[in-house]
């Protein structure tokens, strides 16, 4: 569903903006216009803080502050999404949307070039995403498509999966992305990743229009791409596509044949009837979008996903959006890079290159990428590696800028202190009815200095709305018998959100009692050891090492490691090795000189300030 505001009286405001720049007319000094923010009609929130490059965090406060209730991945309209524009200081305005982009979008750290003159664009294949509620037969559907099934490769077949594939119907290639469905596709969607052409939504045809099914339409919506939907199980005795025909209708997909423009086709993926008639509207709505890339460019790529291969190392499952991807190309991608070692495709061939449209694995990474970062060849390794470290010190600035509040120690430090007089909880449970014990025991908690606030109950496992919610309203999450999962996971490393996990409810009890009285677990604090400079870099067997000059304090051994490059962390490990000229050596001490070698790293630079630290427990907060 997509989130609409209450109804507010605009019309003050607008006519007080009026009458403000009308004042304005013939005065010698005018305020600069706001920066404008194009809107579509519909827009995710975290697509929408993107745009304003704002944090999503404050973006879903201010969206609570106007009485809207949305996560991360809700769908909000143009009216709402205009409302939060204005109030962050934009102007918003519609967008007037492309027919066909074509090609990825400029990612950071890339200038356009005549590798993007239209003249030199070619047609290239769609890329597909199949999308639809839970057990209405989206792996069987890709499973005759792929013509090999998922259930066998797992049991030794040797089918290679890699997340996407491509099928070649009347001499015409589509690509299908595998994914687990329309929360993976929205999450590679909210970071800017726009790799699918064609939305195809399975709605069992027995079974009809369920909560996800709605959920994929919104996001199909929001990612602005055309959608053709599969009416499956046609073959069942209780199959009635009519229905599902008039309830799609109803959520504003209107069938061809009722003078709406959405192409539906019944098929069975158990007996393969319509499967092919569903491949070729895939490629009629695919001619009519007119899909090109430039195949003679350098290459731009999306990662549908990654891993770590105990005997490959880094592998990446690559899309490739423009140009050709070949063995060789150094390139970047998110806060790593590399060079390409060797091409795989989808049915675990090597090969040499791969063009747009192309879905392959790349071996050669230096450390695994996340789904959705952006792979662009560079036109050579040592604009890579500068890339790599600006985006490295950007997002250590960054993390130095957090600032925590949203665990149960940090809170009752601030109680403590007069700052805080809440303790915000989200309860997870596994079932209703233990939330409902729960929640009233806990609340009942509360005292005069600390009161206990639930502001979400729910049941399931713990989503990244939930952390969300928990990193805007300063909360701790509690999962009771449920876990997180990974994108909860994720997202509460990054937002610093606590989520403790329970399975007997006495546990969860004493610990919320024991919060509440400050009986807090143990704090810890870095303390700082030494600080040493690097004067030169040399080889050493297996990579590179530092030759130091030791300013302050006394290097240990066993000491944790930081390097630290322009005033900002750019790796952090242990010690690997530690010399006095020739002589291993357990310390260095304030005027020595030797050299260092760090765990994980040898990219060293004269300048660089190497910092060794230990973590040492302080006292618990009082009572």
């Amino acid at each position: 569903m997509v989130a609409r505001k209450p109804k507010t009286d605009g019309g003050d405001a607008a006519e007080d903006s009026s009458a403000t720049s009308s004042e304005g007319v013939g005065s010698k000094t005018q305020k600069a216009a706001p920066p404008t923010v194009k809107i579509p009609a519909a827009i995710l929130v975290k697509q929408l803080a993107g745009l304003m490059k704002a944090s999503e965090i404050e973006v879903i406060k201010q969206l609570m502050r106007r009485g809207v209730m949305a996560g991360i991945n809700q769908v909000i309209d143009y009216e709402t999404a205009a409302t939060i524009v204005a109030d962050f200081g934009f102007l918003p305005k519609p967008l007037e949307e492309p027919k066909v982009v074509g090609v990825l979008p400029v990612a950071d750290g890339y200038t356009p070039s005549k590798e993007e003159d239209p003249d030199l664009l070619q047609p290239r294949a769609p890329v597909v995403t199949i999308l639809g509620h839970v057990d209405h037969g989206k792996t069987t559907l890709l499973d005759v498509i792929r013509k090999s099934s998922v259930a066998s490769s797992e049991k030794g077949g040797i089918t290679q999966h890699i997340g996407a594939y491509q099928v070649e119907v009347d001499g015409q290639r589509i690509t299908f992305l595998d994914t687990p469905g329309h929360e993976a596709f929205t999450a590679m969607r909210a970071r800017g990743a726009q790799v699918t052409d064609i939305a195809v939504l399975v709605v069992a045809a027995d079974d009809g229009v369920m909560p996800q099914t709605r959920e994929a339409i919104d996001h199909a919506k929001a990612a602005d791409v055309p959608i053709v939907v599969a009416i499956n199980k046609i073959d069942k005795p209780e199959a009635n596509a009519d229905r599902v025909k008039q309830q799609l209708a109803d959520l504003g997909l209107v069938v061809e044949e009722w003078g709406g423009d959405t192409i539906m086709v019944p098929v069975s993926a158990k007996t393969e009837e319509g499967v092919l008639a569903l491949l070729e509207n895939i490629l009629l709505v695919s001619e009519i979008s007119e899909l090109k890339a430039n195949p003679d460019r350098r290459a731009q790529g999306v990662v549908v996903e990654a891993k770590l291969d105990t005997a490959r190392g880094a592998v990446a499952t690559v899309l490739v959006k423009s140009g050709t991807l070949k063995v060789g190309d150094t390139f970047s991608v998110g806060d790593t890079h590399g060079k390409v070692r060797a091409l795989f495709d989808d049915k675990g061939q090597q090969t040499r290159q791969a063009g747009p449209s192309a879905a392959v694995e790349v071996l050669g990474i230096e450390s695994v990428p996340r789904a959705g970062d952006t792979l662009i060849v560079e036109e050579n390794g040592r604009r890579s590696r500068s890339s790599i470290e600006r985006d490295r010190r950007r997002k250590n600035a960054e993390a130095g800028q957090i600032v925590g509040g949203n665990n149960t120690e940090q809170l009752l430090a601030q109680a403590n202190v007069g700052e805080a007089k809440d303790l915000n909880l989200i309860l997870k449970t596994d079932v209703e009815g233990s939330g409902e014990a729960i929640r009233s025991s806990v609340e009942r908690l509360a005292n005069d200095e600390v009161k206990v606030k639930i502001i979400r109950t729910g049941s399931g496992v713990v989503t990244e709305s939930d952390v969300l919610l928990a990193a805007a309203s300063d909360a701790t999450i509690l999962a009771f018998n449920t876990r997180a999962d990974a994108g909860a996971k994720r997202s509460a490393e990054l937002e610093g959100v606590t989520i403790r996990h329970y399975d007997v409810i006495y546990d969860l009890i004493t610990d919320m009692q024991a919060a509440v009285s400050g009986l807090v677990e143990p704090v810890y604090q870095e303390v700082v050891e030494a600080e040493a400079v690097v004067k030169e870099v040399f080889k050493v067997k297996g990579g590179k090492a530092a030759g130091i000059g030791v300013t302050d304090g006394k290097i240990n051994r066993n000491a944790q490691v930081r390097v630290i490059r322009e005033g900002a962390v750019i790796h952090t490990s242990s010690i690997k090795s530690l010399q006095h000229f020739k002589d291993a050596v357990r310390e260095l001490t304030a005027g020595s000189e030797g050299g260092i070698g760090v765990e994980g790293f040898d990219d060293f630079e004269a300048g660089d300030t190497i910092e060794t630290f230990r973590r040492e427990e302080v006292e618990s907060l009082p009572r």
